[in-house]
């Protein structure tokens, strides 16, 4: 198994169009799938909705910008791994 970095992860996400849930410091989460990301660990989600915290849909919102600082994870959505 080989170690990948944190922004080789999410532009293999972005490529493969793959959804993830995203956890900021506020206690909100999204889900959606990464358009765009930078350096900075900036995000664009598309198809961005809010869930609650038992995971149900609060806000369907489209398109968000999520700023890098803000975030506390991000997990990949789905049963395959990227390795």
């Amino acid at each position: 198994m080989s170690v990948r970095a944190p922004l080789e992860v999410l532009s293999k996400l972005k490529e493969l169009g793959m959804e993830v849930s995203v956890k900021l410091k506020d206690g909100t989460e999204y889900r959606g799938v990464v358009e765009e990301i930078d350096v900075a660990m900036n995000l664009i989600l598309g198809k961005a909705v809010q869930v609650s915290e038992d995971g149900n849909p609060l806000v369907n919102y489209g398109r968000i910008f999520i700023r890098g600082s803000n975030i506390v994870y991000i997990a990949v959505q789905g049963s395959k791994l990227l390795v």
